[in-house]
């Protein structure tokens, strides 16, 4: 159903309004149960992971390119927009032309993920929506099978982390925890190691670890905290075992998105570490 649009104020657009205010869109998405999905590949990637639409924002270019998702939704509205109207909206430079809103769903529960998953990495309190992105593309992209976050992380449906995701955050398998110590136990009792990546003179090194866990496999949860204050000394507690990246030339950390890589990588089912990178020392200080 194509509508064309002439003036920014069209109530009809009010699930794009003002995309950068987080707050407000925070509020907003709860209460009607919708997200953005920005650009013609996410949107795609949405739809066909089964998220249904409830309108696009659009650019008349992009008709051509999505047009098989606009022909399977007849009754979906297809706002047509110049760029201008499109910002007035949005409040920033929608730059690719192409805005969806979806309707949310709860796709997957910590039980199912705990039940089923052999690698997970979970999350402690990551506020900032871009490294929940970031974090959510490297698990997938790595071959890691879930995502499981504390009550306090950021939304891994917000623009921005589906954006710095490219889309992954909607088919990697991800839920979040009632309770952060419940969470935690569940893993237990599931039979998971627990390996917090953290900064501690007890930690071991993750080559150390990843040849260990070759040696040994086994179900496996990563846990990674904020970048400010890395995880808490709860959930330090609770893990099994604690686990560095060997660093050097005077940093001593890594971004949280970074650090999740390396480890995925390392660690995954099919470890990525040669011989000669789990030969390493103990050089250098953690990554949290």
């Amino acid at each position: 159903m194509l509508i064309d649009i002439e003036d920014a104020d069209d109530e009809r657009l009010a699930d794009y309004v003002r995309l950068r205010e987080s707050a407000l869109r925070h509020s907003l998405e709860a209460a009607e149960g919708l997200f953005i999905a920005e650009g013609a590949k996410v949107i795609r990637r949405a739809i066909l992971a089964g998220y249904r639409p409830r309108s696009f924002l659009l650019a008349r270019r992009w008709l051509a390119e999505l047009s098989d998702l606009i022909d399977a939704v007849p009754d979906v509205p297809v706002y047509l927009v110049t760029e201008q109207i499109a910002e007035e909206v949005t409040g920033f430079h929608v730059h690719r032309g192409a805005l969806a809103s979806l309707h949310r769903m709860q796709r997957h529960s910590v039980a199912e993920l705990v039940a089923s998953a052999r690698r997970l990495v979970v999350t402690e309190d990551l506020a900032d929506h871009a490294n929940v992105g970031a974090v959510a593309r490297n698990a997938a992209g790595l071959g890691w099978d879930g995502l499981l976050l504390s009550p306090g992380c950021a939304d891994p449906l917000y623009r921005r982390a589906v954006k710095v995701s490219m889309g992954a955050v909607l088919t990697l398998p991800w839920a979040r925890m009632a309770d952060s110590t419940t969470g935690l136990e569940q893993l237990h009792q599931a039979g998971f190691t627990v390996a917090a990546l953290a900064l501690s003179p007890a930690a071991v090194s993750l080559a150390g670890f990843a040849a260990q866990l070759q040696a040994q496999p086994r179900r496996l949860a990563v846990l990674l905290g904020t970048e400010g204050h890395g995880l808490s000394a709860r959930w330090l507690r609770q893990a099994d075992v604690v686990v560095r990246i060997p660093m050097q030339a005077g940093i001593d950390s890594l971004n949280v998105a970074a650090a999740a890589a390396i480890a995925c990588y390392a660690l995954g089912e099919d470890a990525g570490l040669s011989t000669a990178e789990v030969a390493l020392g103990d050089n250098g200080q953690s990554s949290g």
